[in-house]
């Protein structure tokens, strides 16, 4: 083999793992969930990536700052409000909770008791989201 030849090859092969190491496997998430109009955005590595109608919580709730999601549930049932069903719960502070909701027409507007409330298959998306991303790479904010 030629030396240029081997070179050329070498050049080529070590490119190509640099630009495999440089690609994140895990990319950091942002939810931003925006009190006063009851949205939630989501961005992957700083692009947008979803946006959508929440509720948020009649009286006020949930409290503003930034979380990072501390327990991930596929399937929850409220202990506190009689057993209300929780699917794809993101537990983020204390027993607030970011998850999906059968009351969909209320979406939009303040409406829960404190959780930020999804359409089910926005909470299915965003969990499957947080859960191949990971928990330490997901924030969550909550601006009034």
């Amino acid at each position: 083999m030629l030396p240029l030849a081997g070179a050329v090859v070498t050049a080529a092969a070590l490119l190509s793992f640099s630009f495999v190491a440089a690609t994140p496997v895990h990319a950091e998430v942002v939810v931003t969930v925006d009190k006063s109009s009851q949205r939630m955005s989501v961005s992957v590595n700083g692009r947008p990536r979803y946006r959508w109608a929440v509720s948020t919580g009649t009286g006020g709730g949930p409290p503003s700052g930034v979380f990072r999601p501390q327990r991930l549930e596929r399937s929850w049932y409220s202990r506190k409000y009689g057993r209300a069903p929780m699917p794809h719960s993101i537990f983020f502070y204390k027993g607030y909770a970011i998850h999906g909701t059968n009351q969909v027409s209320r979406l939009g507007r303040r409406a829960s008791r404190g959780c930020v409330r999804l359409h089910p298959s926005n909470a299915a998306k965003l969990f499957a989201l947080v859960r191949r991303q990971g928990a330490g790479r997901t924030r969550i904010v909550i601006r009034r």
